[in-house]
């Protein structure tokens, strides 16, 4: 009961999160997937989440209505232990709030928030589409992801990345959606440069923060340039 529990909150995190991304799409042009990209970018995320088909054109309706209080886009940048460099995307109707649970949350596991643009030259800003492995093999996975303009494919047992410029984004997702179907994810994401090893208690802690931010209502996403042992990110997921 106790794990179910965990499980539900979890699930109404990420659809509260899902449905504030839909409000702030809406009101980035008109409330209609088909005519604002955004808005239809957030759908299909939350589609993909198996977010109800209600809860979606209600949040959409909330947006035309200007029932929510106006959010804004934040971003915070610092480092966790080990010189782990993290990118933080929010959401937030309050900065000043979210600032100080941000910071609050770099504190309590050893790391330091810095100001924006202290890390972000560590990453490259990118688009992002991931497939389970039953859309297609890992050939026919690249060549249309290819001829569509993609820059990166990684295709492995999980699924495959294909990974483009921002500029590129929304043709290169019109086109592998006429050969593959919907992708499992999409989106805009900061792929790091380099990324930075650690071990032990170390990576330990810097998962934890990952997970205390990722916990936060405000915060949408959280990138990191972190690598990790398998037994490690296996020991936190048991």
């Amino acid at each position: 009961m106790h794990r179910k529990g965990a499980q539900d909150a979890k699930r109404s995190r990420l659809f509260s999160k899902l449905a504030r991304e839909v409000i702030v799409a809406a009101r980035s042009g008109l409330p209609d997937p088909e005519k604002n990209p955004r808005l239809r970018l957030a759908v299909l995320n939350a589609r993909a989440a198996n977010m109800p088909r209600d809860s979606i054109e209600r949040a959409i309706k909330r947006a035309a209505g200007n029932e929510e209080s106006a959010y804004q886009e934040v971003r915070y940048e610092g480092y966790a232990p080990g010189g782990v460099a993290l990118i933080v995307e929010a959401l937030t109707d309050n900065r000043n709030r979210t600032a100080g649970d941000v910071r609050s949350a770099f504190t309590k596991h050893g790391g330091n928030l810095g100001e924006t643009g202290s890390v972000s030259h560590m990453f490259q800003r990118v688009g992002n589409l991931f497939y389970p492995p039953e859309a297609s093999a890992a050939e026919a996975v690249f060549e249309a992801a290819v001829e569509a303009g993609a820059d990166d494919v990684q295709s492995s047992a999980d699924g495959h990345e294909v990974v483009c410029a921002v500029d590129s984004f929304n043709d290169v997702r019109d086109a592998l959606d006429k050969k593959l179907g919907l992708p499992k994810s999409a989106g805009f994401v900061w792929k790091p440069n380099l990324d930075v090893t650690v071990t032990g208690d170390t990576a330990e802690e810097v998962l934890s923060l990952i997970e205390t931010l990722d916990d936060l209502d405000d915060v949408q996403h959280v990138f990191a340039n972190l690598d990790v042992p398998e037994e490690i990110l296996l020991k936190e997921r048991a």
